[in-house]
């Protein structure tokens, strides 16, 4: 009888056991896919600061009384270099996303400028390069969100209780005019 008794207590130890190892190897590998796609983000964002010193030169020559939006973008670009953490560059990133709309805006009221091969050239870069950053920050926020629903769900959020795993945050737009509905007129 008692041996029946020991026997179902392993049995159900053993396999507590492995649901905590299952659940705890789950929740590191989404945490390495979740720092992997910050990885991803990260490096189209350095792509798109390295941009900027050659957008900075070609338009500096016709934008001579807009040097309040070059020096902007220089003071964001050495921000870039010093910030540490996903949330100060993610903050920086949507600061020069209105910065860049600024200046293409501005490019509107310069014919030459809008003429010239080598802004063309750089307007083109910078478009690819926004569409790979909204196709990265979409994959690092898909990621998160499957890790932050592990840790949430039972019975895996026992595990990540256990060992500390924590929520990690979403990449936001700040820009609220980028939420608006804007307004077609024909």
């Amino acid at each position: 009888m008692w041996i029946i008794i020991i026997g179902i207590l392993v049995v159900v130890i053993a396999l507590v056991l492995i649901f905590i190892f299952t659940a705890y190897n789950g929740l590191v590998s989404t945490r390495q896919k979740v720092k992997n796609s910050w990885g991803h983000v990260e490096v189209q964002l350095q792509r798109r600061f390295d941009l900027l010193p050659n957008l900075v030169e070609t338009v500096k020559g016709y934008m001579k009384h807009e040097e309040k939006t070059l020096t902007e973008i220089a003071r964001l670009r050495t921000s870039w270099a010093s910030a540490g953490t996903m949330a100060e560059k993610a903050g920086l990133s949507n600061q020069l996303e209105s910065t860049l709309k600024s200046i293409m805006a501005l490019s509107e009221s310069y014919p030459e400028l809008k003429a010239n091969t080598g802004f063309f050239q750089l307007q083109q870069e910078l478009g690819n390069t926004e569409n790979k950053i909204a196709f990265s920050r979409q994959f690092y926020n898909d990621t998160v969100t499957i890790y932050n629903t592990k840790i949430e769900v039972f019975p895996s959020n026992l595990v990540a209780g256990m060992f500390g795993f924590k929520d990690e945050e979403l990449f936001t737009v700040e820009d609220n005019t980028a939420r608006m509905n804007p307004g077609i007129t024909f």
